[in-house]
Order: structure tokens, then C-alpha cells, then sequence
């Protein structure tokens, strides 16, 4: 097949190309390169730099190649920061994709594999299960869920096939470990391999269920050849929920040093979010292989190999109230003081 991967030269979507070509299938990536780098684009794939919010440009490509597939992997998945980045994040993880849904349809695409996140659940009943009410409790989950409704509107007007994958707190080798905001694993091994403490909110007794990449990636693949996939959410991930504390010592284990956590003031974020896979299991035949332990000493093993990275504030604030200290950092004195 021939497929469209945004969002391809970054974390997951890397992972995912990867997974496409080794699978025997043409692939074209549309990435920004906001998070992501041309280093994790393999050779064989075209490559085109820009956002999916220029929708003249999505149009053309669209109109140009006539996907069979668009994986739409782009997204700046800051949860806790998406309160104060409002219009930046429905620009990016909302028009955006509707300017793919748009180009999906007017070009045929037969289907289309839209990367979601438990973040649409918010304060869910545990574990998360698909059939649960969304009810999100920050924008960026907001966001995801009106994809997730555009998706099936388009199915019951045009026709368009979809695929709704709900992943959770994805880590492994190639994560931006810059980011300040997302993705803890990645931060912690960062402020490890700076020599810095840990940073925790609260008391660090918040619980997720981290997820190796190498686990979702071929799932998410072979859901495409899966007709009883097709118009359906499933969430994909690890089963068995950590707190942040205890990722941190497990952190520091796989880095081999003494774990020290500086605990920051809480801020507002769902305190206990996993889900359950049992759909995915039935339908997919998702069966997760790699342990926390094992995950995490393989990417701490890359971590060290391409050593730390001095990630930037993001610089374009849109609201300061209720902003948490820790991220006020970095940002210009003007800003702050406004």
C-alpha cells in the first residue's frame, strides 16, 4: 500500500515507518520537524517538510500520491500544558487534522489510522475502557476526542474508513528527550544524564502504565489488514499501572545511579489514568512482550548514546494564570510579568 505517515520524523511515527517499510509498503512523511529530526527518516521514503495545518500543501500531496492509507502520528501531545496553549493546540491537533480528513475524502483514502490517547477519558472509571464516556479533563484531550468524532461523521457521510488507536505514555529510543513537557521517561533520563535531580509533581504518586514503542507499533500496522478493525477505537498499551515515584527508581536503576527526586508543587492533571486492552487483545491479537525493566534499559541504553539534550521553554505562552512555576522558566521577563 501506499501510505501517508505525518508526523513520521518523530518519535512514533519513526517507529511506524520503520514498521511500513519493513512490511513492504511505500511510505511518504510529512513532518514539520518541530519534534522530530531528519536522522529518524530511513532512506527510501520521501520526505516533505511542512504542517499539516497548511492545507494547501496537505491537498497537493494528497491529490499528487492518492494514498491508500494516512497514519496521522503529528500532534504535540502536552497534556498538562495544552490548558495554556489553547489555540496552538486545536490549530495543530484539531484544524490540522481536519485538513487531512478533508484531503482523505476528496481523494479516496481508504483508510485512515488516527493516533487518539487515553487523555480523552479524563477521570474515567479504571481501568479505561473504550465504552467508557469521554469526559476529557485538559484541551489536548479535548482536541483528540473531536478528531475521534470527526472521524466517524466523515464514516456516516462519505464513507471513510477509519482506525482509532488510544495509546498511553509510549517511551523508547528516539523520544525527544529535550521536551520538558511530555513524555517523563524521556525527561527523567535527560535530567539524569545533566546530573540534575528528578522532577516530580506532587508526590510523585500519580500511576500511568508506561508502554515500550517496540509493543504498539506491529499492532497498529497489522490493524490495517484487520477488516473487523476498520471504524472502531481501540486502546493500546501497557497493562499494569507505576507511579511516577517508582518510574523514577526504576529510571535510575536502568541509568545505574542513586535516584534523587526534587518534588514540585502539584499541578492540575488526572491523578490515576490506565486502560484496558482487552478489545485490542480480542480483535488485533495485541499481546505486549517487553517489561518496564527491559524497556527501560533498552532505551537507557540509547540515551546514553546520544547523550543529553537541552531542551528550549516553549515560547509562545497564551495564558500565564494557574501557569506552574517549574514552566515559567526560560520564558521572557516580559511574559512572566504580565
Amino acid at each position: 500500500m501506499k501510505a501517508l505517515v505525518t508526523g513520521g520524523a518523530g518519535f512514533l511515527g519513526s517507529h511506524l515507518v520503520d514498521e511500513l517499510l519493513r512490511c513492504g509498503h511505500s511510505v511518504i512523511v510529512l513532518d514539520d520537524l518541530s519534534g522530530g529530526t531528519l536522522e529518524n527518516v530511513p532512506p527510501g521514503v520521501g520526505f516533505v517538510q511542512g504542517s499539516i495545518t497548511d492545507h494547501e500543501l496537505v491537498d497537493s500531496l494528497a491529490s499528487e500520491h492518492r494514498f491508500d492509507v494516512i497514519f496521522h502520528f503529528a500532534a504535540y501531545a502536552a497534556e498538562g500544558l495544552s490548558h495554556f496553549i489553547k489555540r496552538f493546540n486545536y490549530n495543530n491537533n484539531l484544524i490540522g487534522s481536519v485538513n487531512l480528513i478533508n484531503a482523505a475524502v476528496n481523494t479516496g483514502v481508504k483508510l485512515f489510522v488516527f493516533t487518539s490517547s487515553i487523555a480523552v477519558y479524563g477521570k474515567a472509571q479504571l481501568p479505561m475502557g473504550e465504552s467508557a464516556q469521554p469526559v476529557p479533563d485538559d484541551s489536548y484531550g479535548v482536541a483528540k476526542l473531536a478528531v475521534e468524532q470527526e472521524l466517524r461523521l466523515s464514516h456516516e457521510m462519505w464513507g471513510l474508513n477509519y482506525l482509532i488507536l488510544r495509546p498511553h505514555n509510549v517511551y523508547g529510543e528516539r523520544q525527544n528527550l529535550g521536551d520538558p513537557y511530555r513524555n517523563v521517561v524521556g525527561i527523567f533520563m535527560n535530567q539524569i544524564m545533566q546530573q540534575l535531580p528528578m522532577t516530580a509533581y506532587g508526590d510523585g504518586s500519580q500511576t500511568r502504565a508506561f508502554t515500550y514503542v517496540g509493543d504498539v507499533i506491529p499492532t497498529i500496522v497489522a490493524a490495517v489488514n484487520i477488516p473487523q478493525a476498520h471504524n472502531e477505537i481501540f486502546n493500546i498499551g501497557a497493562d499494569v499501572p507505576v507511579s511516577v515515584k517508582d518510574l523514577a527508581y526504576a529510571v535510575a536503576r536502568a541509568m545505574a545511579v542513586e535516584p534523587q527526586i526534587t518534588y514540585l508543587p502539584s499541578r492540575r492533571e488526572v491523578l490515576h489514568a490506565y486502560s484496558d486492552h482487552s478489545k485490542a487483545r480480542r480483535l488485533l491479537g495485541y499481546a505486549p512482550k517487553i517489561s518496564l525493566e527491559e524497556g527501560l534499559s533498552r532505551m537507557a541504553h540509547w540515551a546514553r548514546d546520544v547523550g543529553p539534550r537541552q531542551g528550549r521553554p516553549f515560547s509562545d505562552i497564551e495564558v500565564l494564570k494557574n501557569l506552574p512555576e517549574h514552566w515559567k522558566r526560560g520564558l521572557m521577563p516580559a511574559r512572566v510579568q504580565s
